[in-house]
């Protein structure tokens, strides 16, 4: 139930703030005063389709906030709940900012949320049935999803399970589709697979090879400069000629501090250290001499380093920038190779089990057309009593289910037939001429499917277009009835559905500032029936318009 409705910056709002009751809310008002800018207003605050154009102008953003009472949805507390949101009270406030670059921004409770989040708990709050709702009615199409919810939930889940079945089967078919097609590629597939797998593993890589090999060759690349320099430096700390040497002058050094430590103690951390540091450099200098040594001067080793790393490069440009992404490319061919050679078998055992998942589907849409087989017939009677009740005693709702080739949905075409005049044939619901008796239909289906899953808020806005005198009346009759199980928000522009009992709110244009506003006022029983006046006899309505409006208003205000 939608407890309360504020609007602010909103088309031409500048702010409204509604409190709605349970049982009947109407809205009346002139034509243009702005009636459908508070069906709109709901149906974005409930997660509808927002834009630029509902920004007022002058403004940067568009606020539209609902509090709504989720009591009466268990279905909605659980999405909610799972969602991780709680409920103040079992009620929640839906936020919707929009900006007048289009971009909008929903929460929950203050909370951020997604659009589709809220969608997914206001559908079991609200129904929304425009005036022209019954344009759906006229395209067979939408029959089936009516009928299955009407079925209830073995349908439901029956269709979950259809659905997922026949997606499975048309991915077996495309995959077998495509190796079909690619059949007179398979040969000049695997000879160019085959190539790209020798090529890589006759050049036998190891991860990080790449690294040492331009370690490698940096060394050999520059073996001159390399022996050159460590001789140097041999020759300067030990080398074997006769001038003194830094080992020669460090090994002097410790001598002399050897011959003193006897006398003053204090010598002996001193000398320790440089014994130490001799000891470091005699190993130093041993090492640096097997280095010098070990530099190779190989020019054919070089050769055959710089073509290993050409190899290695040539590779890269084809099959991955690293070694590491080679081999895995060549892992990833020994799989397409094995693909390619065994796909006849592959065939095979696709064409089984496209046969397998063709009888699980096909099985399961049997399952589901029984059940709606069983279902329409019950539907059908039921739309026939809603229709009996909206004064279309002689007429005839049918159901026709057909069997057409299977899809996502199953094995059947549902369309609506309708006889309105005793002894005509029930013909497609396009077939249907008057205004008044399509909305009566669609508020005739409206109503079965209220019967078996109960909405906490109908939103009706101006269904009544098009009718009035004694069709307006049992319309009205029927909203009233159905304003007994659930919250009811009605634009009209009838007096007979204004007349009814429950909320009245008016709504007009004016002035404020020089710019156009819109204002709503809940209307007290006096005023009601100036209001009602208005709609018999327009803006000045004779005393007699208000007799009549006081006489239709009567049974309203002595209850």
């Amino acid at each position: 139930m939608i407890q309360r409705l504020y609007i602010r910056d909103f088309a031409v709002v500048d702010e409204i703030d509604l409190a709605f009751g349970s049982g009947m809310n109407l809205l009346t008002g002139e034509t243009g005063s702005g009636k459908s800018i508070i069906v709109d207003a709901v149906g974005v605050s409930l997660g509808e389709r927002a834009d630029s154009d509902m920004v007022r102008s002058g403004c940067e953003r568009a606020l539209v906030e609902a509090v709504l009472d989720l009591t009466d949805s268990p279905e909605a507390m659980n999405i909610l709940e799972e969602a991780g949101y709680e409920t103040e009270e079992g009620s929640i406030i839906l936020t919707r900012e929009i900006n007048k670059t289009g971009k909008s921004q929903c929460r929950i409770n203050g909370r951020p949320s997604t659009i589709s989040l809220v969608k997914s708990i206001t559908d079991h709050l609200v129904d929304t049935h425009g005036q022209h709702e019954h344009q759906f009615l006229l395209k067979p199409d939408r029959h089936l999803p009516v009928l299955d919810a009407w079925c209830g939930e073995e349908a439901a889940m029956l269709c979950i399970r259809v659905a997922e079945a026949y997606a499975a089967l048309c991915a077996l078919k495309s995959e077998l589709r495509q190796l079909q097609k690619d059949e007179h590629d398979r040969a000049r597939n695997i000879d160019l697979y085959q190539f790209q797998a020798r090529e890589i593993s006759e050049a036998n890589l190891s991860p990080g090879e790449d690294k040492e090999l331009l370690a490698e060759r940096s060394r050999l690349a520059n073996a001159e400069k390399l022996h050159a320099a460590s001789s140097a430096a041999f020759e300067l700390i030990s080398g074997s000629s006769e001038e003194r040497t830094a080992l020669d002058t460090l090994s002097e050094a410790v001598g002399s501090l050897e011959s003193i430590m006897g006398v003053d103690p204090e010598l002996e951390t001193v000398t320790e250290s440089f014994r130490a540091a001799l000891y470091q450099i005699q190993d130093s200098s041993r090492a640096l001499r097997a280095y010098r040594d070990s530099v190779e001067f190989n020019p054919d080793r070089l050769e055959a380093v710089e073509e290993r790393l050409a190899l290695i490069h040539s590779l890269s440009r084809k099959y991955g920038e690293s070694i590491e992404e080679i081999l895995e490319y060549g892992r990833n061919l020994d799989q397409r190779l094995e693909a390619l050679v065994h796909s006849d078998e592959r065939s095979a055992d696709l064409a089984f089990e496209i046969d397998r998942a063709a009888e699980k589907a096909m099985k399961l849409s049997e399952e589901l057309s029984e059940v709606r087989r069983r279902g329409a017939s019950m539907f059908a009677k039921s739309v026939e009593d809603e229709l009996k009740s909206l004064s279309m005693s002689d007429a005839v709702f049918q159901v026709l289910c057909e069997r057409q080739e299977m899809d996502s949905t199953g094995i059947d075409k549902v369309e609506f037939l309708i006889s309105a005049n005793p002894g005509e044939p029930p013909r497609p619901l396009a077939k249907i001429a008057s205004g008044g008796e399509m909305s009566r239909v669609m508020l005739a289906i409206k109503s079965a499917m209220t019967a078996v899953n109960i909405t906490p808020t109908l939103v009706f806005d101006e269904i009544d277009v098009g009718v009035g005198g004694r069709t307006a009346e049992v319309i009205g009759r029927k909203l009233d009835s159905l304003a007994a199980k659930s919250q009811v928000l009605c634009i009209t522009h009838l007096p007979q559905i204004a007349s009814l009992p429950g909320n009245h709110f008016y709504i007009e244009k004016g002035l404020s500032e020089g710019r156009t506003v819109v204002r709503v006022r809940q209307l007290a029983d006096d005023e009601r029936v100036g209001e009602l006046a208005r709609m018999l006899g327009g803006a000045n309505p004779s005393e007699t318009a208000m007799k009549h409006a006081a006489e239709m208003l009567n049974p309203v205000l002595e209850a």
